[in-house]
């Protein structure tokens, strides 16, 4: 089929005044079979394909088997159908800090992997993991921002529908998602909880269609197998990726250094999960010391966990101060030499060179602060709450005990 002729437009010129569906497209099994039957027949699915367009969050940290299944299977049938495809992602952190569309095209060449910014990138540079408590916000962040954005930027409060692939499984995420919508003119439509396909009847239809079992699609450093019951499954992916492995790890073991507490499965870490005496756990583990094998940097931390006028438990406040530079071990040794010096509990993990001291431990109950300095690998930022230091005053009434460091 020959290509079809497109011009890639902007958000709010002619081309896109047209349009009156917009199709998520996650990648995983869910959303892709419905993608790949609407396109047997996009009439019969009531689809126009010049007012539609299919919508696309980058990530940035994709399985790459699913990428290359997309590549593989998905890109070809896109392009011969000649369907719009936006590809997204976010410039920095904030709102403020915008979107990028990576590509607009009706004849996609390539998945982007990444943009500018990804939810890695804000991980690492605050030194934490996913939470699993509460709404996922990481997802939000990452795909429901950044989709919002397009939707506002295009449809302007006009009516529009867009499709989501939420399975027969999931009809409780339906109802969440109608209540959340904050796009004016949107109204979510759920073909497979329509069609009564659950998670097995579509890994039944893809593996029919293309002949290969279609992955879930999830961040590599997910929180989420361990509640979804999928551990094994995931731990197994890691192996089959030692090298993604490694960086998980290093996310984890940089998180956990800042914040004891930080494990990426709730009561457990990433690490326990990995036997040294298994050579493909072996081969994860090798990557992490690799990837440990950095500048490393020593930081003051401090947390403050307050309540407010009504006694509520307000969000924790966090202040982290790069102090120092330079080789872990180097770093450990003399962080432990000066806590040994002033006496203050001090702890050092001599496998993979973390060391930390408590000047001011968490204790129970609200309202109290916690303060620490620790060794990590050099990725964390300089960053501290809004009033910080206010509220620090107020709640330590006076000048904090501190080793001669900072």
């Amino acid at each position: 089929m020959p290509r079809t002729a497109y011009t890639p437009s902007l958000p709010g010129l002619s081309t896109t005044d047209a349009l009156n569906t917009v199709i998520n497209w996650g990648l995983g099994a869910d959303s892709t079979a419905y993608l790949a039957r609407m396109l047997t027949d996009p009439a019969a699915h009531g689809i126009d394909l010049e007012r539609t367009a299919v919508l696309y969050m980058a990530t940035g940290s994709e399985w790459p088997e699913t990428r290359m299944l997309c590549e593989e299977f998905m890109l070809p049938l896109l392009r011969e159908h000649g369907v719009r495809f936006v590809q997204l992602a976010r410039n920095g952190h904030l709102k403020s800090d915008g979107f990028t569309v990576l590509d607009d095209s009706r004849h996609p060449e390539q998945l982007f992997a990444r943009g500018p910014w990804t939810l890695w990138d804000d991980l690492e540079s605050v030194g934490t993991v996913p939470q699993q408590a509460g709404t996922r916000k990481c997802s939000l962040w990452a795909k429901g921002d950044v989709g919002d954005w397009w939707l506002t930027q295009v449809f302007g409060g006009r009516p529009f529908r867009q499709i989501v692939g939420f399975n027969a499984d999931e009809r409780g995420r339906t109802t969440k998602d109608t209540a959340n919508s904050k796009v004016p003119g949107r109204t979510g439509v759920f073909p497979l909880v329509s069609w009564g396909w659950g998670r097995q009847q579509v890994e039944d239809y893809l593996l029919k269609r293309f002949g290969v079992h279609w992955p879930k699609s999830y961040c590599t450093f997910c929180c989420f197998p361990v509640s979804m019951g999928a551990l094994p499954a995931h731990l197994e992916r890691m192996r089959s990726h030692p090298e993604i492995a490694g960086e998980v790890l290093r996310l984890e073991y940089t998180a956990m250094s800042l914040n004891p507490n930080a494990k990426l499965y709730g009561r457990r870490t990433l690490l326990e999960l990995f036997d040294p005496a298994a050579p493909r756990d072996r081969a994860c583990l090798e990557a992490f010391e690799r990837e440990l094998d950095m500048p490393w940097a020593l930081y003051h931390v401090r947390r403050l966990f307050l309540l407010s006028a009504d006694g509520e438990q307000r969000p924790v406040m966090r202040s982290t101060e790069r102090v120092d530079l330079g080789h872990p071990q180097q770093l450990a040794r003399r962080l432990l030499s000066i806590s040994e010096r002033h006496r203050v509990e001090a702890e050092h993990d001599p496998v993979y060179g973390r060391a930390r001291a408590w000047i001011r431990p968490r204790t129970q109950g609200r309202p109290m602060a916690e303060e620490l300095f620790a060794t990590a690998p050099a990725r964390v930022i300089d960053k501290q709450d809004k009033y910080f230091e206010r509220e620090w005053d107020a709640l330590i009434s006076g000048p904090a005990a501190q080793l001669p460091l900072a």
